[in-house]
């Protein structure tokens, strides 16, 4: 029976109603290039007021990044550093040991004695050693000194009518204030691929012969994982000018294992002062109110000229230009909904953020080039809450240039296995990612294991995108290997005749008991995608199916449920009374994953009880698009938007889209997340029945103007 109703007068039959709600969603995928990118970039430029933030600003290219307060540089504090993805420091291995010295700790792992990376009180020389080498370290402070009549030298208080405009498009900021009603403005870039730091500061404040700049170096930190810095320890590296002139001083830079060179030139005249070891002063010429200064950081020699500052402003217009041009955007301005400017905003801001400290040589920290967490290092589980949006975003570049990583230390991880037993590839938690050894930690990093099957997600999503030999080349040997281990870590418990995860194990949450923990939702299901994919990789290369894989996957346990909802682990007791905190990764298995082994009334049932009573203050930044991943699939779009707004500081965006809440600061897997969640509800995954924006309210409250984007798996 056709159906009706009547609008403003007019009978119109339901099915041309249906056609036309077709029709109006379809058209928000707009052709490639009509999204106004600049315009939708630049109405989410940071402009701050006054001398107080949250963290710093930043420009940067992805391989080096320079973090500065309101005054365009780093005046105010010392914790604000210059971080790039080479700058690695090691110092030398304990006296009497050597680098492979360290003892791993035997365990009991279903009746065979396994070497684990543990902490252990009879060798905390080495475990000190393993933890904190190599360390990232701040290649050098530049910030600017400005004296006041009476001589004394300007502080924070003095600094008034301070404010910063960060032009998101360009990756140009401007910073003006005023000293004693002396204006001083200063524009900060970075040049677009090259290590190379700008600055042109112009006032009356350099005739008078009153402002200056200082650069001060520092050691790296070994007795504090989130700074890198240590300014307390001057004999213990070396600064030595190497050459000054007029306009120009090369300083050469050594620390225990690493040399490199700081190279600067400026504008007209100007002096070259030592305040003291590692710290010096550039004093312009004061016949001009205008001067300008170009820094090079350099781990070769530094023989060629430097650019000028022009030079640099052009580059870092033509490499941002290049970057937002690039990949997918969304535009929300034409919804009703009040709350688009925000999401927008956290997500232009995003992409900016992720540029710059996730999409260099090799996978970023948790802090990405803002600040040291875990001493710089990457955690290997973090890499896909990092870098899996590019993908998405159609960002390959960004991507490409860390996937290597896999390959590069395979062997590394095909050794762990072996020492343990195993067939194939493990990877570490807490890497070296330099030799792919292990930060030793009885907590957590021995005995992670859902960071194992991200290589084969990450290996799924080129192929999505490049179905091609080469890109079946690429991966091959990881996929293997990793699958491999998947096989054989599971263990075939034989009264029940079901292969199981752990103990020992750390669940995605790092809140369960290692030593009894069994059956971790997420990482069952985790296995299930992993082997099943590994074996479509084989049939792809045409090759016959695994037994192995088949038989672990044929007779894995299923995922744990009590009272007709999933729990984190296995046989637990009072979950959602106890255990309401932390990642909620049940959600996970049907969201970031596609939903292998889930039953979808149970899931749905999970799911809202989840809603109900987690504790979103005692979360993670990253469980926010998770959980809105979540929502998208089982059919929820309003939830899936609301928890990308979510109001827990735990996932608060900061005027940088710095997302903070806790230690490490920032922390952007959030960021990560949201780009990789935002993909997703609006280019859809992989059996969405080819919905428009199947992740997004449809009563028109939400107008999705988007390019660029691909499906989630």
């Amino acid at each position: 029976m056709k159906m009706s109703f009547n609008l403003n007068g007019a009978i119109i039959p339901i099915i041309l109603l249906t056609l036309f709600a077709s029709f109006s969603t379809k058209a928000q995928q707009q052709k490639s290039g009509t999204i106004n990118r600049e315009a939708l970039v630049n109405r989410h430029d940071v402009i701050i007021k006054g001398t107080k933030m949250s963290g710093p600003s930043q420009v940067g290219n992805g391989s080096i990044a320079y973090n500065f307060d309101a005054t365009g540089m780093q005046t105010f504090s010392d914790r604000y550093p210059t971080l790039s993805h080479w700058g690695w420091n090691s110092v030398k291995v304990p006296d009497g040991f050597t680098a492979t010295s360290f003892k791993k700790t035997m365990l009991d792992t279903h009746g065979r004695m396994v070497p684990y990376d543990m902490e252990d009180p009879k060798q905390p020389e080495m475990g000190k050693w393993l933890a904190s080498n190599p360390h990232r370290f701040n290649l050098g402070r530049i910030g600017m000194q400005i004296k006041k009549n009476d001589g004394t030298i300007a502080q924070v208080k003095d600094f008034e009518n301070a404010s910063q405009h960060l032009n998101l498009w360009t990756g140009i900021a401007e910073s003006k204030f005023t000293i004693e009603g002396e204006e001083v403005k200063v524009t900060t870039a970075c040049y677009g691929d090259k290590d190379i730091i700008g600055f042109k500061i112009e006032s009356n404040l350099i005739k008078e012969g009153r402002l200056s700049l200082f650069v001060d170096f520092p050691y790296g930190n070994l007795n504090n994982f989130s700074n890198a810095s240590d300014y307390n320890k001057p004999l213990a590296h070396q600064t030595q000018l190497k050459s000054t002139s007029k306009n120009s001083v090369l300083f050469n830079r050594s620390l225990d294992s690493i040399s490199y060179q700081v190279a600067c030139q400026w504008t007209g005249n100007g002096i070259v002062e030592k305040q003291k070891q590692h710290r010096y002063t550039l004093l312009p010429g004061n016949t001009s109110a205008t001067v300008e200064y170009v820094f090079d950081f350099s781990q070769t020699t530094i023989n060629y000229q430097l650019p000028t500052f022009a030079q640099v402003i052009a580059s870092s217009e033509a490499h941002w230009l290049t970057f937002w041009k690039s990949g997918g955007a969304i535009d929300l301005s034409a919804s009703r909904d009040t709350r688009w400017f925000e999401l927008e905003r956290r997500i232009v801001l995003s992409q900016y953020d992720m540029a710059i400290n996730a999409s260099g040589k090799y996978p970023p920290q948790e802090t990405g080039l803002v600040s040291n967490s875990w001493y710089g290092r990457a955690h290997y589980e973090m890499y896909w809450w990092h870098a899996a949006h590019n993908a998405l975003w159609n960002r390959w570049p960004e991507l490409n240039n860390s996937l290597h990583v896999y390959n590069d230390n395979l062997k590394y991880a095909m050794k762990r296995a072996h020492l343990q037993g195993y067939l194939g590839a493990r990877w570490p938690k807490c890497p070296n990612l330099f030799n792919g050894e292990e930060w030793p930690d009885d907590k957590n990093h021995a005995f992670l294991v859902w960071q194992q099957p991200h290589p084969i997600f990450f290996a799924e999503l080129d192929y999505q995108a490049h179905p091609t030999a080469a890109t079946l080349k690429k991966w091959n040997n990881v996929v293997g290997q990793t699958a491999n281990f998947l096989a054989t870590y599971a263990f075939l418990d034989k009264t029940r005749n079901q292969y199981v995860l752990g103990p020992p194990i750390r669940v995605v949450s790092e809140n369960n008991d290692i030593y009894t923990t069994e059956n971790p939702t997420f990482d069952l299901a985790y296995w299930r995608f992993g082997l099943n994919i590994a074996q479509k990789w084989r049939k792809r290369l045409k090759l016959k199916p695994n037994t192995e894989w088949d038989k672990v996957l044929k007779n894995l346990s299923p995922l744990p449920q009590k009272d007709g909802l999933y729990e984190q682990w296995e046989n637990m007791q009072d979950m959602w009374t106890k255990f309401n905190y932390e990642h909620p990764a049940l959600v996970g298995v049907y969201g970031v994953l596609p939903g292998n082994g889930v039953d979808l009334t149970t899931i749905e049932a999970t799911y809202q009880k989840v809603k109900a009573v987690w504790q979103w203050d005692k979360c993670w930044g990253w469980d926010f698009p998770m959980m809105a991943m979540c929502a998208a699939r089982l059919g929820h779009p309003e939830d899936a938007v609301d928890m990308l707004l979510h109001p827990s500081p735990k996932f608060g965006f900061d005027e940088h889209g710095f997302v903070g809440g806790g230690n490490p600061y920032p922390y952007f897997p959030a960021n990560g997340g949201l780009l990789y969640a935002v993909a997703m509800l609006t280019a859809g995954w992989n059996g969405d029945k080819n919905q428009q924006q199947p992740g997004w309210p449809k009563d028109g409250s939400w107008v999705v103007k988007w390019e660029g984007l691909s499906k989630a798996l």
